[in-house]
């Protein structure tokens, strides 16, 4: 009796072997590419440069500098809302870097014949 469906002796068919080599390529090439993104450093100011924040790919906040000027103990809120405002425009740069990271590395799984 002729043996239907199932896979042939050897285990996987080809297509699926090479999906998976396919992706452990990708996996490993997402991985590189997340450290790589870590390192980087994203650096944004706020009025005018006063203030000036840097954060690294993980949204950790690397250092902040104030201009002396900025420095004024009679407006302490001011200089909040300035640290405050550099900082999100610091992690959102982050953030759009990883995600056009990871839009470049699904942009090929839509040829997956699923």
């Amino acid at each position: 009796m002729a043996k239907r469906g199932g896979f042939p002796a050897g285990g996987m068919p080809g297509n699926m072997s090479n999906l998976m080599k396919q992706a452990q390529r990708m996996q490993r090439q997402m991985e590189e590419n997340q450290k790589e993104l870590e390192t980087k450093e994203f650096v944004a100011a706020a009025g005018g440069g006063a203030v000036e924040v840097a954060v690294n790919g993980k949204k950790e906040i690397l250092r902040v500098k104030l201009a002396e000027e900025v420095v004024d103990p009679e407006d302490i809120e001011m200089l909040q809302d300035l640290i405050v405002a550099a900082a999100n425009e610091a992690m959102r740069q982050a953030e759009e870097a990883g995600a056009e990271l990871m839009g470049k590395m699904t942009g090929g799984l839509g040829g997956f014949p699923f």
